[in-house]
């Protein structure tokens, strides 16, 4: 069984994104230690990269301050090595189709194998095009996570059936970012993905508050939060960790509720 399914078995799944090396290394590592000391399921650890597309200001923000702090996918990796000595929790990298070419797919994929990194999420990389990566993740363990988009329609069956780890149900249009309100009919996409495929499936994008992650891990297997995790770090800096322990504290309680 795939590391990650576990983190879907004791109830709600609450996911956890991290932009690595913001505002340094050994700040994210306290916060993930925080984040899951505090109930965690899963953690999304991000590897910067100067175009993130998917993303809204507040993790673009991140992105740039990482890189220009000097953070290195060598250096990620040697964090990861780190955290497993004493975390469990599922990892999944979460970073765009071209730091893994540049890097060199078997080359990154066998890190990840390496330093124990459960599961990959590509944003930019389409559903047609996975094959780019998916015999070299399956060579190493790695799942290859998809993901759905209010724009899926059709393709919502076949993404479905072909899923690995866990099925990333993108809340809404646009780019990552917290939002007032959640408008898509995310229940019928769940449907969907349940009548395809018995991995599990958390819903990202847009969720900040508890009454919103409850909302959506009610109609779904789990809830995925990053900017909201983000604000936290750009605010209070190296003194974030704390913070983002009690705010995960209280996503999760939300989310046993659900």
């Amino acid at each position: 069984m795939s590391k990650i399914k576990s983190a879907f078995e004791n109830g709600k799944a609450f996911i956890a994104f991290i932009t690595c090396g913001d505002p340094d290394l050994e700040t994210t590592a306290a916060a993930v230690r925080a984040a899951a000391e505090n109930g965690a399921d899963l953690i999304e650890l991000g590897i910067p990269f100067s175009d993130p597309t998917a993303e809204g200001p507040v993790i673009q923000g991140a992105n740039l301050r990482a890189l220009n702090g000097g953070v290195t996918t060598d250096k990620i990796f040697a964090l990861v090595r780190e955290l497993r000595k004493d975390i469990q929790t599922p990892f999944v990298f979460m970073t765009y189709a071209n730091v893994i070419f540049s890097y060199g797919a078997e080359r990154f994929l066998s890190a990840c194998r390496d330093v124990g990194i459960d599961g990959l999420i590509l944003p930019d990389l389409p559903f047609e095009e996975k094959e780019e990566f998916l015999p070299a993740c399956h060579t190493y363990g790695v799942d290859l996570i998809s993901l759905i988009a209010p724009t899926s329609a059709d393709r919502i069956a076949t993404i479905s059936k072909e899923a690995e780890g866990f099925v990333y149900i993108v809340s809404s249009l646009g780019v990552t970012g917290t939002r007032s309100e959640i408008k898509t009919d995310l229940a019928s996409i769940v449907s969907v993905v349940r009548q395809n495929t018995d991995i599990p499936c958390a819903i990202g994008f847009g969720i900040s508050t508890p009454e919103q992650g409850r909302k959506m891990a009610a109609v779904s297997d789990g809830a995925i939060v990053g900017s909201a995790i983000i604000k936290l770090l750009e605010k209070y800096g190296k003194d974030a960790p704390e913070y983002i322990g009690s705010y995960v504290r209280s996503m999760k309680d939300a989310l046993r509720t659900a």
